[in-house]
């Protein structure tokens, strides 16, 4: 296997197909816009709607830079990433949401299909592509545990789950 069939893996488990743990497709099956909009207590604590617009924010600047296409909106810090683009009744901007989180992924995954090994080492704002693309990649890992969580606490994951 090399480099990018590795990154095409990661990306493979890290959204649609379980490994180690429950991919991002999964951990979003299901939630409505009123769960995707709960906030559990703390100070620190986010939505699954404002971690999802968290990853998309990354993912789609660094997509459009592979793309050499324009950025999308900037954010002014790290913080301001984590926004709600509609509230508990708007089922239609949740899904809009999910499904923008379903197209960059696939927009990755199109992006590396056509890629030898030798271009994970090209340069994206001073760093290999394919480390940039395993950092994204394990940045999503971390927050789908995140989410999880979240469902854990409002009861909407089940307390068994089955898989292979």
């Amino acid at each position: 296997m090399n480099r990018i069939e590795l990154l095409l893996h990661e990306l493979e488990i890290t959204y649609e197909r379980e490994g180690w743990f429950p991919p991002l497709k999964d951990a979003l099956a299901g939630v409505t816009a009123e769960q995707a909009s709960w906030r559990p207590s703390g100070v620190a604590a986010n939505t699954i709607w404002e971690t999802l617009n968290h990853l998309l924010y990354y993912k789609e600047r660094i997509l459009a830079r592979l793309r050499g296409e324009d950025m999308p909106y900037t954010a002014e810090d790290n913080d301001a990433t984590f926004v709600q683009t509609g509230d508990a009744n708007d089922e239609e901007a949740w899904l809009a949401t999910v499904k923008r989180a379903e197209e960059v992924h696939r927009g990755f995954y199109e992006y590396l299909k056509g890629r030898q090994d030798e271009d994970f080492d090209i340069l994206m704002r001073n760093e290999p592509i394919g480390l940039t693309l395993t950092s994204i990649i394990l940045h999503d890992a971390y927050h789908i545990g995140q989410i999880i969580q979240i469902r854990k606490l409002q009861g909407s994951w089940p307390a068994n789950r089955s898989f292979s």
